[in-house]
Order: structure tokens, then sequence, then C-alpha cells
């Protein structure tokens, strides 16, 4: 399955997979106008077990199958045990 991936230019580490190039009506309005004008950086073939930076190909394939989309955003420092102070440091 190929994806045109794009990276909203407001809303920084944002990423848009679509199903088809420039397909943007895919993305609900509100999402739309909170990621701000989406630039293309990245055409990818997508198979099952490929390997992504943040994302499982499977869990995209399966978005770009049923809604056209799906929206990639940063992870929540928060819910990243490692981002927290252990008192470790001396």
């Amino acid at each position: 399955m190929h994806a045109y991936v794009y990276k909203s230019l407001r809303k920084d580490d944002t990423y848009v997979f679509l199903a088809a190039r420039d397909a943007f009506d895919r993305i609900p309005a509100g999402v739309r106008d909170a990621l701000g004008r989406l630039e293309l950086v990245l055409e990818v073939d997508l198979y099952p077990g490929r390997r992504l930076a943040r994302a499982d190909a499977g869990t995209v394939m399966e978005a770009l199958s049923t809604r056209g989309f799906h929206l990639q955003v940063p992870p929540r420092p928060d819910l990243d045990p490692m981002t927290e102070d252990w008192g470790t440091d001396a």
C-alpha cells in the first residue's frame, strides 16, 4: 500500500499519512484547521512488518483503508516513564 506523509507546519512533530496524494478532504475539518498547512515530506510503501519511526505499519494501513488517513502526533512525555526525575543524578 502506498502512502503520502505530510507534516503539519503549525504543530511540531505531527504528521498525517494519506492514502491518496493531497486528499485533504479525508481529514476531518476540525483536525485540518488545528494542523494548519500541510507539507508533503515522504512517499512510502507500507506492508505488514515495515518499520516506521513512531507508528505500527499495520495500524497505519488499517487507518488508511478505513478512513483514508492516519494522524501521527508526538509522544506525550507525561506517559513516558523515562522522562521522570528518578533522583539518581549525583
